[in-house]
């Protein structure tokens, strides 16, 4: 752990990084690799590094990561991410990856003022509200914030299709697939929560964009 280390600590440890990783090529193969087949939606908790828990090199992986990994249609940021995934890197799988434990679904449940995370949080009490009898028949706290971990992961894939650049890739004949998985702190395993969707088709008729 490095908690109190300072600016000039860590530039040193880029140093010493750098100069281990100069031998065999390392920068020249990845300043020429940025081909990714996957976007990679994450939480912005440190404890979850994406590339390494699928075991992928730099490069390999588009990553995006907010709290909570959210998928919301009023966030631009995230929304330009999948855009350029979709339009410029012709990704063909897009991972909505939560975790359990999360801190973001943790302040959800809670009644407390945070501040302007709020706001954002304000989309899991949805779903929270939207499953409320589900999740309280569970007996135990960690039971319901896991719970609304997967659950939480299952709306942002549907989030994801009823965007208009995922569709558009749908209707332009493109083969992509939105996957909803989530990690485990605890031993470090992914569990597919077998909410993968292929084609606007598979939502409700409401949602379908028609051509632009």
């Amino acid at each position: 752990m490095c908690k109190s280390c300072s600016p000039e600590e860590l530039l040193r440890r880029n140093q010493v990084w750098a100069e281990d990783h100069e031998a065999g090529g390392y920068f020249e193969k990845l300043a020429a690799q940025q081909n990714p087949n996957y976007l990679w939606i994450g939480c912005s908790d440190a404890r979850v590094p994406a590339n390494d828990v699928v075991g992928l090199e730099a490069g390999e992986l588009f990553v995006h990561r907010n709290i909570a990994n959210q998928i919301i249609h009023t966030d631009f940021n995230g929304l330009s991410v999948l855009q350029y995934a979709l339009d410029v890197l012709q990704v063909e799988h897009v991972i909505v990856c939560g975790h359990y434990g999360c801190g973001g679904v943790k302040a959800a449940m809670e009644n407390k003022e945070f501040g302007l995370v709020d706001n954002w949080l304000r989309h899991i009490k949805d779903v929270y509200s939207r499953n409320r009898e589900e999740i309280e028949l569970l007996r135990f706290r960690d039971q319901k914030i896991n719970r609304l971990c997967e659950l939480n992961v299952i709306q942002q894939v549907h989030n994801l299709a009823k965007t208009k650049v995922v569709q558009r890739a749908w209707r332009q004949g493109r083969k992509l697939t939105l996957h909803g998985w989530i990690y485990s702190l605890s031993n470090g395993r992914i569990k597919d929560l077998q909410v993968d969707v292929d084609h606007q088709k598979m939502l409700e008729d409401i949602f379908w964009m028609a051509p632009d």
